[in-house]
């Protein structure tokens, strides 16, 4: 039986966005893997100590310590846990997320930078991002693409829509939710029925500010807060439109979702969205900050049926390649 230390924020149960680090584990323990975590702890200090605890005492008698790596802080995180490994003489994979994950190598030290380049993997979730890091000369590269399990996401095909708009991201100004509001806003003057409904925890102040322009231009909005992933698929069946207004962006988890469940998607066209958005055919794409252009593209599918169906359909066509079947083999072929 294979042996994994899976290094990351699994904070999940503390409110925020389930992550990688709380969902692959599973998964590979289902796969015959034994999988040890690191870390829950909502305390940012704690967190990061229990991780390095985690490495110290436990990566000799794993077979590999998988580390999920960010862009944020949680990329020094990243960093000292591969450091470890790579003094402790195990063998270790880094699992890149973010879209500008690029200008954060960019800015780092050729040691730091070795302590990837001699990481047994490094995993890409995207052509995009691929693309992005081979600048830096990275020899041990390995595109695994984001994933969902299809088999949950019942599809609904959409065609004759009503101005009803889900947006799920966490409440974080790089997802710009302002700008969802300020679509409602533009759509309202010819859309007087036009209903938003955001789904998402709170990040860093972005909710409030949200809630306070809602009330403030009187749009009809709805909050729901965080919700589990059962909750907001099934919510997903009284809404027609998906919005994606982030200002920078990978592969998306929740794009991948609203496409599996047949919600026509117009999405910011900003980071790795291109690769997974053909403009026009699985989802419309529009120029980041400019939410009257989205709000145009949403009156166009409300007045286009038939565009609307080939966008829903279309779009579950494109997502069956992320299914975790198809993904699967390629984390086994890794891992072995």
């Amino acid at each position: 039986m294979k042996r994994i230390l899976y290094i990351g924020n699994k904070l999940s149960k503390h409110g925020l966005s389930p992550t990688s680090a709380d969902i692959l584990p599973d998964y590979l323990s289902q796969e015959g893997y034994k999988v040890m975590t690191a870390s829950s702890l909502k305390n940012k200090a704690l967190r990061l100590f229990h991780m390095i605890w985690m490495v110290l005492f436990r990566a000799r008698t794993v077979d590999v310590v998988v580390i999920d790596t960010y862009s944020t802080s949680n990329f020094w995180y990243a960093v000292t846990c591969g450091m470890l490994c790579r003094i402790l003489g195990v063998h270790y994979i880094f699992i890149l997320h973010g879209g500008n994950l690029d200008q954060r190598f960019s800015q780092v030290s050729e040691w730091i930078l070795d302590v990837f380049k001699t990481a047994f993997a490094n995993v890409v979730p995207s052509k995009y991002l691929l693309e992005k890091l081979n600048t830096f000369n990275f020899n041990n590269i390995h595109l695994i693409p984001n994933w969902i399990d299809l088999k949950i996401y019942p599809f609904k095909a959409r065609s004759h829509l009503d101005p009803k708009i889900l947006w799920v991201r966490a409440f974080d100004e790089v997802y710009n939710p302002e700008m969802a509001l300020e679509v409602i806003e533009e759509l309202q003057k010819n859309h007087p029925l036009v209903k938003l409904c955001m789904v998402g925890p709170e990040k860093d102040g972005s909710l409030e500010k949200s809630r306070a322009m809602a009330k403030k231009k009187n749009l009809s909005v709805e909050f729901k807060g965080k919700l589990s992933k059962k909750e907001w698929i099934h919510l997903s069946n009284d809404f027609d439109v998906f919005i994606n207004t982030t200002s920078v962006d990978n592969t998306p988890i929740s794009l991948l979702e609203s496409m599996a469940l047949g919600l026509p998607v117009v999405s910011t066209n900003v980071g790795g969205i291109p690769y997974m958005i053909d403009d026009k055919k699985n989802g419309i794409l529009v120029e980041p900050e400019n939410p009257k252009e989205m709000a145009i593209a949403i009156s166009d599918l409300i007045q286009d049926p038939q565009l609307a169906e080939t966008l829903s359909c279309n779009a579950r066509r494109e997502v069956e390649e992320y299914d975790w079947s198809n993904v699967k083999p390629l984390w086994l072929e890794l891992l072995s």
